[in-house]
């Protein structure tokens, strides 16, 4: 009766932890429900100011301008609520950069005007976990038990809101100057815009407590004055001395003057972000000595 109240026993544990690596038949996502999120990567402006080398291309991926790439460090937290679906709340501060001298499209070019600004957003996405793979071998070797090789892997796709801050300025006698009071298209604006962004994200696991991954963006924004061009160019005798010299930078053609087009409103502007993301569990303390405590527990073994 004892040994097959053993055999019971054994057999408990190795269908219970059979389950428990693999994803579909046990709660493995609950072991990453909550983390703590650390970014670093690049930005890339899409909008007025500098870009690519034709017309038609303009906020497109193709016009892209790699000599203006900004840095971005983000920090954050996300919580996985359920296996296909979680949240990240995360404030992030990066740079973002336009520069007309090295677009080769000949308008572009002539208007010679430029920017860059720094920006925070805190944003809250919501990620649907396209595919995963989440397995856990044991720390310990225990009859009817088959080691296995952990796997911890997802590839997600996210959307959200947000809300930015943003500070275009300009460079003026070697000085960088801001750009929104001194209104250069005389129109105030506000330096917060919402924000929408969209992406696609992979992350792998490191270790039980710490992953990494890398994620791709696009975040579009409602304002259109991120670089502080939008409309058509004001009158320089309304404008201060500073102002009327970084509103334009054609050094007096006459095709960018007073009433002529400085920039495209028709379109707000929008931004890129590629980030490596680090995330460190804050479920558990030590999943390793939970777990080994409850195998132990059900087989009877345990011990504090």
């Amino acid at each position: 009766m004892k040994k097959l109240l053993l055999f019971v026993s054994l057999l408990i544990v190795s269908v219970s932890f059979s389950q428990h690596v693999n994803f579909n038949s046990q709660k493995n996502w609950s072991l990453n429900k909550k983390e703590l999120i650390f970014g670093i990567g690049a930005t890339q402006f899409n909008g007025d100011l500098g870009g690519g080398s034709t017309e038609g291309i303009d906020y497109s991926p193709k016009d892209i301008d790699w000599k203006s790439t900004g840095i971005a460090g983000m920090v954050g937290f996300r919580y996985r609520f359920h296996p296909l679906f979680a949240t990240t709340t995360s404030l992030s501060y990066f740079t973002l950069k336009g520069d007309d001298k090295y677009s080769e499209e000949t308008v572009r070019f002539n208007r010679n005007l430029h920017f860059k600004s720094g920006v925070v957003e805190l944003q809250q996405k919501f990620e649907f976990i396209v595919f995963s793979k989440e397995q856990f071998s044991p720390t310990y070797k225990s009859p009817g038990t088959n080691p296995s090789k952990n796997r911890n892997q997802q590839y997600y796709i996210f959307g959200g809101v947000g809300v930015c801050f943003h500070n275009p300025k300009a460079l003026y006698n070697d000085d960088w100057v801001a750009l929104r009071p001194l209104k250069t298209e005389g129109v105030a604006y506000s330096p917060f815009t919402l924000t929408i962004p969209a992406g696609i994200g992979f992350r792998m696991g490191i270790s039980k407590m710490w992953r990494i991954g890398m994620e791709v963006s696009y975040v579009k924004t409602f304002t259109d004055y991120m670089d502080d061009v939008s409309t058509v160019y004001a009158d320089p005798s309304t404008l201060s001395a500073i102002g009327a010299a970084v509103a334009d930078g054609s050094g007096g053609n006459p095709g960018y003057s007073a009433g002529y087009k400085r920039g495209d409103d028709k379109q707000k502007d929008a931004f890129y972000h590629l980030n490596i993301v680090i995330s460190r569990n804050i479920t558990y303390k030590d999943y390793g000595r939970q777990r080994s405590k409850s195998i132990s527990k059900s087989s009877g073994k345990y011990k504090v």
